[in-house]
């Protein structure tokens, strides 16, 4: 397989994962978008030593767009617009994020609408060859215009000034650039406000995310249908003719899945007939309904983000087909703040039927098993505490869940009086997995602890290899012992894959 080439509008979220996934990412720009980026950079040039005013190439910016600065000063207002926004805080951005933000950008400029220099996209394809990765600061953008502070940072870098990450070494970045035979940019004209502009960090994080509630997603399905079997419920309700009727595409996918998971299960056909339960509480028989529509969120937000991945944010944007300069709003990350949303409320809904089927397994009113799933209740707690744990993670991300779209602050001077709040909106989101691998894992060992007390019945071939998976990082529980690092443990393989992937 050869290296992968960087083809503006083609990126795929699924082949973005495997790009960043590990460092040395060997990415290389399709040519046929050189002459375009080159025309591009050419007409800004010729804009920057022009009489008329045009944004950003010869103006100040924000609420200063009315300043003029003059042609010997073009290079110089580029530096110091970068320098200015490098005012972002808190904890740096992960290594795989900053990766996607690197990769993100490039291929934002490599569309030929933005007026940089091929050198520029080259520079970045190079820190990414390199793991050269600049420490960006988590905090300190609002979404609009562009992930300003961050993307400060990340550019702050290629000037030379900031930190850079050096194979897991943090550097002054001017002695990492060296290293890696990379001289500091000299910005160009609007070089510098095309590197700070756009909703690369907030898209990044919002596509992480994404990766992140996907997986969840599956051990969901996994962990529901492990109770429904720990807890002789019916599959009845996954019958695919009570979905048909119901006609949403989410619905039928886990209902299928669920059924899947179950087929031939012993425990199941034990109880088909002369069950006098007759119908299973919603946590249980509603699983298609409300997963199926988390599915539907989820795939409603691939799309946006994959949208935003392809496309061109910045401003003012460069036509050299047209000869024309255009500003607009495409720095507004409107699209991945509501995508967030979505991405939340998801997760906030799979925890939330989680901690609910831990609510049914410990309580032996309807599961029929011991209470707080242990052979010896009274003397032993079992898992009661195991579910207060899962259910303070869910508060979390019940709170975390309420949308950020919404909670738009004016700032510079109410030039830029609307914006998105994108980039909390998506960093957000890796809180709320951790938080739901968590509930999801202490549902997994609930329910296969549930499944010992059906013994010698087997559950089905699919999540009799969980349970083994399961068992592998938390025994059966028969004395009370500490459950803590077991909980994470099995976290853990929730959040790298490890038991969905049966």
């Amino acid at each position: 397989m050869g290296m992968p080439v960087l083809i503006p509008g083609r990126l795929v979220l699924d082949e973005l994962a495997r790009w960043v996934a590990a460092p040395g990412l060997d990415l290389v720009l399709d040519e046929s978008f050189r002459p375009k980026i080159e025309a591009a950079a050419r007409l800004v040039a010729d804009a920057a030593a022009a009489d008329a005013a045009t944004y950003g190439v010869n103006t100040g910016f924000g609420k200063l767009a009315q300043t003029r600065i003059s042609p010997a000063q073009v290079e110089e207002l580029q530096k110091r617009l970068v320098l200015s926004h490098m005012c972002g805080v808190g904890r740096p951005l992960d290594d795989l994020v900053v990766r996607l933000v690197l990769v993100l950008k490039a291929a934002s400029l490599a569309h030929g609408h933005s007026g940089v220099k091929v050198e520029t996209i080259e520079a970045l394809l190079t820190m990414l060859r390199h793991d050269a990765l600049p420490v960006i600061p988590a905090k300190g953008s609002v979404g609009a215009s562009g992930d300003l502070a961050p993307l400060a940072h990340m550019s702050g870098a290629l000037i030379g000034v900031g930190q850079i990450r050096l194979k897991g070494e943090t550097l002054p970045a001017d002695e990492a650039l060296a290293r890696i035979g990379l001289q500091p940019l000299t910005l160009g004209a609007k070089e510098g406000l095309a590197l700070l502009n756009g909703t690369q960090v907030s898209t990044a994080l919002a596509i992480t995310g994404w990766w992140q509630a996907q997986a969840l997603l599956k051990s969901g399905l996994l962990a529901g249908a492990m109770t429904v079997d720990a807890a002789k419920g019916s599959d009845t309700p996954f019958d695919p003719r009570i979905q048909k009727l119901r006609n949403q595409i989410g619905q039928g996918i886990v209902a299928a899945e669920l059924a899947l998971l179950l087929e031939g299960s012993e425990i199941r056909e034990s109880h088909r007939f002369g069950d006098d339960r007759v119908q299973d509480p919603y946590c249980l028989r509603c699983q298609p309904q409300v997963m199926g529509a988390c599915w539907d969120l989820l795939s409603d937000a691939a799309g946006i983000l994959e949208r935003e991945a392809n496309g061109v944010s910045d401003n003012p944007l460069v036509f050299p087909e047209d000869g024309l300069i255009l500003s607009g709003g495409n720095f507004h990350a409107e699209p991945v703040a509501m995508a967030a949303d979505r991405i939340a409320l998801a997760m906030a809904e799979i925890g939330s039927i989680s901690e609910r089927r831990i609510a049914l397994l410990i309580d032996p009113s309807f599961s029929l098993l011991p209470a707080f799933l242990t052979p010896s209740p009274g003397l032993n707690s079992g898992f009661m505490i195991a579910q207060v744990t899962a259910a303070a993670l869910q508060m979390e991300n019940k709170h975390l869940a309420n949308p950020v779209a919404v909670e738009s602050l004016p700032t510079s001077a109410n030039q830029e009086d609307h914006v998105s709040m994108a980039t909390y909106a998506a960093r957000r989101l890796s809180d709320m997995a951790e938080n739901l691998a968590h509930v999801l894992a202490v549902e997994l060992m609930a329910a296969a602890q549930g499944i010992e007390f059906r013994r010698p019945l087997r559950s089905s071939p699919r999540l009799e290899k969980a349970f083994a998976r399961i068992r592998a990082i938390s025994p059966k529980l028969e004395d009370d012992r500490e459950l803590g690092r077991e909980i994470s443990g099995v976290a853990e393989a929730v959040r790298v894959g490890h038991l969905a992937a049966i």
